[in-house]
């Protein structure tokens, strides 16, 4: 893989130079100064990662990875409360998205695909519990990856405080709604929340939305694809600041 790096020390250095990681994949029951240094260093940094059998890591390089193995998003994040700051300096309502643990990788593409033509000034997802940003995800996104800036936060719910005090409402994509999305007023600086494939938005972060709404669904099936829900939102948002 040409985003992975491999070796403890490597894994420090890129750490340090505030490389974007996507995950960090450890081996079970390895001891060590050094080692201990990196598990240090990843939960002072808020990191992802997890222990695996040597086996895995194997099947990830073939190299000397030491027990230790990284994988490198292609794309840089932004810092959350520069990329608000820069937005709210420019003309015009602001868009944001908030990403609540939205896991696959393709899906995650497809929305950044959607939300770089929708005009989204910027996707907003948790470090921990998200897709990470793959050579998949790039393609799937069709180059849009390196168009939107793209936030990774420690927990959404500083971010919607945060978002909240910019004066920005918080609109919940939900079932659990008596309200379509059609009698919202989206023309206004607002922040779309998505929530994850099987479980949706969790209730931590719907209780402090302004506003849930759902989409009317006329068949027998109880949902759309996340994608393709966040897609319908969108291009409602898009519809009321043209009219």
């Amino acid at each position: 893989m040409s985003n992975q790096i491999y070796g403890i020390r490597a894994i420090l250095e890129a750490i340090e130079a505030e490389q974007p990681i996507n995950k960090i994949f450890l081996q079970k029951g390895l001891g060590g100064e050094l080692y201990k240094t990196l598990e240090t260093v990843i939960r002072k940094n808020g990191l992802s990662s997890s222990y695996v059998p040597v086996e895995k890591l194997n099947r990830l390089t073939r190299n000397n990875h030491q027990g230790a193995v990284a994988n490198i998003s292609p794309v840089q994040f932004q810092n959350f409360e520069e990329l608000v700051e820069k937005v709210l300096e420019k003309a015009g309502s602001p868009l944001f998205l908030l990403l609540d643990q939205v896991s696959d990788v393709r899906n995650f593409g497809a929305i950044i695909r959607t939300a770089e033509c929708c005009g989204v000034d910027g996707i907003i997802v948790p470090k921990n519990g998200a897709a990470p940003i793959t050579e998949d995800t790039v393609k799937t996104s069709a180059g849009a990856a390196f168009k939107v800036p793209i936030a990774k936060v420690d927990h959404l719910k500083d971010a919607i405080f945060y978002l909240q005090s910019s004066g920005i409402e918080i609109i919940a994509a939900t079932e659990k709604s008596e309200n379509h999305i059609y009698s919202i007023a989206l023309d206004k600086p607002c922040a779309i929340v998505m929530g994850a494939e099987d479980k949706g938005i969790s209730s931590s972060i719907l209780n402090l939305a302004d506003h849930k709404a759902k989409l009317p669904l006329l068949g027998e099936i109880e949902s759309l694809n996340v994608s393709v829900a966040c897609g319908v939102f969108l291009y409602e948002v898009v519809r009321q600041r043209i009219q």
